[in-house]
């Protein structure tokens, strides 16, 4: 489990945050949604230890994160949304090299994802698109088979097709012991996927819950008139998306980037509805 208590965080003059307290559970794909900037790729970098929290604490399975203890180190891999490449490398070469510090790593593995997401891990990297390079990245750092596994914008520059790759492949994982922390600010990309769903902005969380407690307390109606009441509305074919306070009208099909609106424009309502 990943515990964070009374965590905050400073780049010199500019908190990032505030005194926040967060856990992920094993065995869960966790959406960290929030804008640019506000702290996503600190959150996880202070996760896997590359930063120290000014103040607070945050352990994983226990270890103390900045110690970067090697039993600490073996079990979480951080995927970064661009990664420096040698010219002359490949994705075979880039596995074999982080192989022999992850014990429970797959060449098999690397080998099947490869297939599944049609990139070639003999091919350079100079040598492919960009977003071939990112499929080819995912593989290896999903091979790794580590306790936790850290997404950084993992969707930056993968065309349509590749997108629903990505979620069947990660969806396989639901349900095992992996965690999996994806943050991202493409929140369309991860609908479906994931559960538990965090939104921070402005130095604080200002949602973690699960999808079966947001579609408990708030109700996504679809393709209705727009109405005054809601927490967000959005113009969509046959109607209109309304994202509404659920005063017993049942259950809902969640809508991510509906979701992610409301929360941002009605947060002090949405911290009461779920505290």
């Amino acid at each position: 489990m990943i515990d964070i208590k009374n965590f905050s965080f400073s780049y010199t003059k500019t908190q990032v945050f505030d005194n926040i307290n967060l856990q992920f559970q094993k065995g869960a794909i966790y959406g960290l949604l929030g804008e640019n900037g506000v702290g996503k790729t600190t959150l996880l970098k202070v996760i896997s230890g590359l930063l120290k929290p000014t103040a607070g604490s945050c352990t994983v399975d226990e270890w103390v994160s900045f110690d970067r203890q090697p039993k600490f180190l073996q079990n979480i891999f951080l995927l970064p949304d661009e990664v420096p490449l040698p010219d002359s490398t490949t994705p075979e070469r880039f596995f074999s090299d982080l192989a022999p510090f992850y014990p429970k790593q797959s060449v098999e593995m690397l080998q099947h994802l490869a297939g599944e997401l049609n990139v070639d891990i003999n091919r350079k990297f100079k040598e492919m698109s960009f977003g071939q390079q990112k499929k080819s990245l995912l593989a290896c750092a999903l091979a790794l088979n580590t306790e936790y596994l850290l997404l950084d914008e993992p969707t930056n520059g993968l065309d349509i097709p590749s997108k629903a790759d990505f979620r069947r492949i990660l969806s396989e994982r639901v349900g095992g012991d992996q965690t999996i922390i994806i943050s991202t600010h493409q929140v369309k990309d991860v609908e479906n996927l994931i559960d538990p769903i965090i939104i921070i902005s402005q130095n604080q969380v200002l949602l973690n819950a699960s999808v079966e407690k947001i579609t408990e307390k708030l109700y996504f109606e679809y393709g209705g008139q727009q109405r005054p009441e809601a927490l967000y509305s959005e113009m969509m074919p046959g109607g209109f998306l309304n994202v509404l306070v659920n005063d017993g009208m049942g259950e809902s099909q969640i809508n991510i980037e509906g979701l992610f609106n409301a929360v941002l424009r009605n947060q002090s309502t949405v911290k009461k509805l779920f505290d």
